[in-house]
């Protein structure tokens, strides 16, 4: 039996290789998911290949969960397509997209066919891995604060400041504290003093009354 390996490739990213083993016999839903198996994707989403010439030219469509309107054209399905009825050339090229609704193109390309003459290996399998595959769509989300969090609000964080500055308004905070603190005595003073000339005002008054 034929053991097919083939090229994979991110159409918008070519420092993105795999390359994966798969039996003749297998279909091209088993193409799809071991391909997805090497990016981390997931699988369960409406996908095509497309038999190809060497520019990448689409024609055929081979499809994994088509749409109602593909399924009336009677468009070819992955689960029930064996590779071996669509690989005419030994550098046979199919165009993979991945999830319409967030679509990823591929090209996939066959370089190579074997014998398949060691018992006990598992195909499809991947045999070449080359680069991180580009995060899928929509994975990243912000999270915003909620208003209950208000409270929690970082000021030096926030600021860009260093933890350690705290210590810096800490400082400020006792420095604002002493003039106060010096203007309630500076208070008590001046109406002390106040008090004490009234009193020695009236020493006087008194004195004078006195003389008469």
């Amino acid at each position: 039996m034929a053991v097919y390996r083939f090229k994979v490739s991110f159409e918008d990213y070519d420092d993105v290789v795999r390359e994966v083993e798969i039996q003749s016999k297998q279909t091209f839903e088993d193409l799809h998911r071991v391909i997805q198996q090497s990016t981390g994707y997931n699988p369960e989403a409406s996908s095509s290949f497309y038999i190809s010439n060497d520019h990448w030219i689409k024609s055929d469509e081979i499809a994994f969960m088509p749409s109602a309107k593909k399924i009336d054209r009677g468009v070819a399905l992955m689960e029930n397509s064996k590779l071996s009825n669509f690989i005419d050339d030994p550098h046979q090229k199919f165009y993979y997209t991945y999830n319409f609704d967030r679509p990823y193109d591929f090209h996939v390309e066959l370089i190579k066919i074997l014998l398949d003459d060691t018992t006990g290996k598992v195909y499809p399998q991947i045999v070449r891995s080359v680069g991180d595959a580009p995060k899928p769509f929509g994975a990243v989300a912000a999270v915003p604060v909620a208003e209950g969090d208000a409270e929690d609000f970082d000021f030096l964080h926030e600021e860009g400041l260093n933890p350690e500055d705290g210590h810096d308004f800490a400082e400020l905070d006792e420095v604002d504290d002493v003039p106060a603190a010096d203007e309630e005595e500076a208070e008590d003073e001046f109406v002390d003093d106040e008090f004490a000339d009234n009193e020695h005002i009236e020493d006087e008054e008194h004195g004078a009354k006195d003389e008469y």
